[in-house]
């Protein structure tokens, strides 16, 4: 199933003035803007929102909670709009915060791009699960995820899965 090319988005900010400047940003990508009780999509916001917001979440900023997006204030219109669809299609996202930025052309650390399905197999890692475990909930043989984390291994520079998840969760690729 597709993502709607054009999403419900419920805009929650601290001020007006804010909201007034996001809504714009959502709207300039194509998006309509409802109320928090019109069932929207996915919400974008730069506070707190309650504990069962009625969709997913992107937040600006440092906001806490368990929320299934996350950018940084200076996010632009292209990433904001990313990170809605993402959301909405219930993927998570996280953007680099600003203490794991570097400038200079030479200063940034080259990530290996994980594929979605050893995303999972490192969640499922984190989560202590044995490869047996891990190929129950996720519907794969053991020797898949063997295969996967052997990938994981070779891309983070890993020699063990507790070394994976820290680097995992240093790059903010899972949570605990």
């Amino acid at each position: 199933m597709s993502a709607p090319s054009r999403l419900r988005i419920a805009v929650v900010a601290s001020d007006v003035a804010l909201r007034s400047r996001l809504a714009g940003l959502v709207a300039g990508s194509g998006h309509e803007i409802v109320e928090l009780t019109a069932a929207p999509d996915a919400i974008l916001t730069d506070c707190a929102v309650d504990s069962s917001p009625p969709a997913r979440v992107v937040a600006i900023g440092s906001v806490e909670g368990q929320i299934a997006g996350r950018l940084p204030p200076d996010a632009t219109r292209e990433q904001i709009d990313a990170a809605l669809r993402a959301v909405a299609a219930g993927l998570t996202v996280r953007g680099a915060s600003s203490r794991n930025r570097k400038f200079g052309p030479f200063a940034e650390e080259v990530w290996p791009v994980l594929t979605p399905r050893e995303i999972e197999v490192l969640a499922a890692l984190s989560d202590g699960l044995s490869n047996k475990a891990a190929a129950r909930r996720l519907g794969i043989s053991p020797h898949t995820v063997k295969f996967h984390i052997e990938s994981l291994f070779k891309k983070l520079g890993a020699a063990s899965r507790a070394e994976a998840v820290a680097k995992g969760l240093r790059r903010q690729i899972v949570e605990i």
